[in-house]
C-alpha cells in the first residue's frame, strides 16, 4: 500500500497560489520517480507532473508554466507549487510513484472559486 500524506490544499480565488506537500515513506521515495495526479468531480484521475530521483520534471500541457514540481530527498517530500490557478484546476490532488502504484493516499482538496 502506498504510504504518503498529502497536504496543503484549500479554497483559493482564481489567479491565486497554493503549495501542496507530500511526505512519502523512505522505502517508497528512494530511487523512485514521483508524480502529482488529480481527479476532478466526474472525471478520471490524470497525471499533472512528474519528477525523477535526479530532479528532472515533466508537466501536463494544462499546467505547464503555472505549476512547479520539486522534491527534497532528505525529507522524503515532494511539492507542487501552483500559481495562476484556474477554476478548472479544482480537484483532489494525490501523489504517488510514477508510474503509479495501485493504491492511493487520501489526497488533498483544491477548490478554485471566487
Amino acid at each position: 500500500q502506498v504510504q504518503v500524506v498529502e497536504s496543503g490544499g484549500g479554497l483559493v480565488q482564481p489567479g491565486g497560489s497554493l503549495r501542496l506537500s507530500c511526505v512519502a515513506s523512505a522505502r517508497l521515495f528512494e530511487f523512485n520517480s514521483m508524480g502529482w495526479y488529480r481527479q476532478a468531480p466526474g472525471k478520471q484521475r490524470e497525471l499533472v507532473a512528474t519528477i525523477t530521483s535526479g530532479g528532472k520534471s515533466t508537466y501536463a500541457d494544462s499546467v505547464k508554466g503555472r505549476f512547479t514540481i520539486s522534491r527534497d530527498n532528505a525529507k522524503n517530500t515532494i511539492y507542487l507549487q501552483m500559481n495562476s490557478l484556474k477554476p478548472e484546476d479544482t480537484a483532489v490532488y494525490y501523489c504517488n510513484t510514477w508510474p503509479s502504484l495501485d493504491s492511493w493516499g487520501q489526497g488533498t482538496q483544491v477548490i478554485v472559486s471566487s
